[in-house]
């Protein structure tokens, strides 16, 4: 009978190898947000831009639009995935998804809070192609939360009431 410290093989694991490994990982990860930190927030600031055009109206609506939908449905979905109790792979799977659909926010976020060259650069382009393109996506980012951080407080308050019973 195998021990729990050996593998498939019936040998000890290679810690070398699992160090190396993540090492590597490690080094790509480090990488990747180096390289994603100097384009995604130029990338998405003209991709705003183009959509908007300079008119003040349409980035407002656009925003908004973003704001909310950006915020609202990867709300749903990670207390979909942490409400009721399931896998962990599941669990990473559904909070995963959220992270996905909130990425368009988190790019406006990479343009408005950066400290790099990319995104000083991003908010210059969102100043002059994509006015009130921001404000709107702040606006509609605290309207999602305060909705349904209304929402979870009524249905807590109503979790413990029982249905009224009729009188006689």
């Amino acid at each position: 009978m195998r021990s729990r410290q050996t593998g498939a093989s019936g040998r000890a694991p290679d810690w070398r190898k699992r160090a190396l490994s993540g090492a590597v990982a490690l080094a790509v990860l480090v990488a990747a947000y180096f390289i994603l930190a100097a384009t995604i927030p130029r990338w998405w600031s003209q991709r705003v831009g183009d959509a908007v055009r300079g008119h003040l109206g349409v980035g407002l609506v656009i925003g908004l639009a973003l704001g909310v939908t950006c915020t609202l449905l990867p709300l749903i979905v990670a207390w979909i995935g942490l409400h009721k109790r399931r896998s962990w792979k599941a669990t990473a799977s559904w909070l995963a998804l959220a992270v996905v659909l909130a990425l368009p926010n988190l790019w406006t976020l990479s343009v408005v809070a950066g400290r790099g060259s990319a995104s000083h650069a991003g908010q210059r382009v969102m100043d002059v192609n994509a006015p009130w393109f921001r404000g709107g996506t702040l606006a509609g980012v605290v309207t999602s939360v305060v909705v349904v951080a209304g929402f979870l407080a009524l249905a807590r308050s109503r979790r413990g009431r029982s249905p009224a019973k009729p009188e006689a």
